[in-house]
C-alpha cells in the first residue's frame, strides 16, 4: 500500500493555518454571533468550508471561526480528493480543516463516504473498462470506507455515509454501485463505517427530501428496514438546497418527526436558497423566510442536532456555476454583509427550541 507524504509547503501552510486559528480562538466569540446563539439553542450551526478560501482569505477565515460551531468539508473529504491515485492517500487539506476546527472549538461533519459523483478517475475507468469487477469493487469500497473513517476516528461527530442514492420518484439511483453491487452496498457501507468509528453518528443524505414526498418516503422505508436488521443507520440528512421560484416544501416538520420516531437523529446538512438574478429586496425577504422555515423545523425537534449552510458568502457559492442566471444563495453577500436571511437565522436561534 502506498501512502502520501505531505510536502513541506503543505505542512507549512497547515502550520500557518493552525497558528492563525489559535490566535483567533483566543478572542471571545461575540454574544450575537450565530455560534453563540446556537450554543444556547443546543444545536450545531455549521458551514461547508472552501479550503482555498480558508487558507487565502482573512475575511473568510475570520467569519468561519466566529459564526459557526461546526464545519463540513465542501470537497476535500470526497473520494477523488483523498485517494487521487489508487492506494495513494492525500489527507492534507482535510487535516487542515480538522486542525482549524479543533483550534476554534468547532465540531466536524464528514462529507461524504459514498457518492456516485466526484469519484477518482482510476476507479470509474476501471469499472467502465471491466478491469475492476464486482468482487474487487466491493473490496475497494470496503477499504476506502475503513481507511477514511479510521483516519478521522474520534474527530468527526456525524458522517454523511451514503449520499444521494434515490431518484425523486423513490427508485434507487442507477449508479455504478447499484449496477455492480446491488442494493446491499448501502448496508455494507454503514456497517464498515461503524466498525471503523463506533462513536460517529452515521447519516443518509440527499436533496429534495425536505418534505414528505416519494423520495423522502423511500429513505424512511429504507432506514426503517435497515434498522430492523441491526444496520447502524443513525441519522437522516436533509440537504435543503432550495429556490425561491418554487414554493416552500410542505410538511418539513412532519418529515423530521417521522425519522425521529425511528430513533434517528436528523440534520439539515447543505442549506442554501437561490434566486434568479438580479437581487432585489423582495427576493431577499422571501429567501429569509425559507431559511427560517428550515431552521424552525430543526429547532422544533430534539432529534435535529445540526443545521449547516452550504457556504456562507455569495463570493464562494457553488450555485452560479451550476444554475445559470441564479445565485445570491447564502447568508452573506459577496462583501460579507449580512442579508435578511442571516438576521432570520439569528432570530430563530435566539428564540431557541
Amino acid at each position: 500500500m502506498k501512502h502520501f507524504r505531505m510536502p513541506a509547503t503543505v505542512l507549512l501552510s497547515a502550520a500557518m493555518l493552525v497558528a492563525g486559528a489559535q490566535s483567533a480562538s483566543a478572542r471571545p466569540v461575540h454574544d450575537a454571533s450565530l455560534r453563540a446563539l446556537a450554543d444556547r439553542a443546543d444545536v450545531r450551526i455549521g458551514a461547508a468550508v472552501d479550503m482555498t478560501a480558508l487558507v487565502d482569505e482573512t475575511d473568510y477565515r475570520r467569519t468561519t471561526a466566529s459564526e459557526f460551531n461546526s464545519v463540513t468539508a465542501e470537497n476535500v473529504m470526497k473520494w477523488e480528493s483523498v485517494e487521487p491515485e489508487r492506494g495513494t492517500y492525500d489527507w492534507s487539506k482535510a487535516d487542515e480543516l480538522v486542525a482549524f476546527a479543533r483550534a476554534h472549538g468547532q465540531a466536524v461533519r464528514g462529507h461524504t463516504l459514498l457518492w456516485h459523483n466526484q469519484l477518482p478517475a482510476w476507479l470509474t475507468a476501471g469499472v467502465a473498462d471491466g478491469s475492476i469487477d464486482a468482487k474487487e469493487l466491493r473490496g475497494i469500497l470496503h477499504k476506502h470506507v475503513t481507511a477514511e473513517v479510521s483516519h478521522f476516528k474520534g474527530r468527526i461527530y456525524q458522517w454523511d455515509v451514503v449520499n444521494e442514492v434515490f431518484n425523486d420518484d423513490g427508485s434507487l439511483r442507477d449508479s455504478l454501485w447499484l449496477q455492480k453491487l446491488g442494493p446491499s452496498y448501502i448496508a455494507d457501507t454503514f456497517r464498515w463505517a461503524h466498525a471503523a468509528d463506533p462513536k460517529a453518528k452515521l447519516f443518509l443524505n440527499d436533496y429534495n427530501v425536505e418534505g414528505v414526498n416519494a423520495k423522502s418516503t423511500a429513505y424512511y422505508e429504507l432506514a426503517r428496514d435497515l434498522r430492523k436488521q441491526g444496520v447502524p443507520v443513525q441519522g437522516f440528512g436533509i440537504q435543503g438546497h432550495l429556490s425561491i421560484q418554487y414554493g416552500f416544501p410542505g410538511d418539513v416538520s412532519d418529515n423530521v418527526a417521522r425519522f425521529a420516531k425511528l430513533g434517528m437523529q436528523t440534520a439539515f446538512t447543505e442549506v442554501d436558497v437561490r434566486m434568479a438574478l438580479p437581487v432585489d429586496s423582495e427576493k431577499l425577504a422571501k429567501q429569509a423566510t425559507y431559511f427560517r422555515g428550515l431552521l424552525d423545523a430543526c429547532l422544533g425537534s430534539r432529534s435535529c442536532k445540526s443545521f449547516t449552510v452550504w457556504g456562507f458568502t455569495d463570493k464562494h457559492s457553488w450555485v452560479p456555476g451550476v444554475f445559470t442566471g441564479e445565485g445570491a444563495a447564502t447568508l452573506l453577500d459577496e462583501e460579507y454583509a449580512q442579508k435578511p436571511a442571516y438576521t432570520a437565522v439569528a432570530e430563530g436561534l435566539r428564540e431557541g427550541r
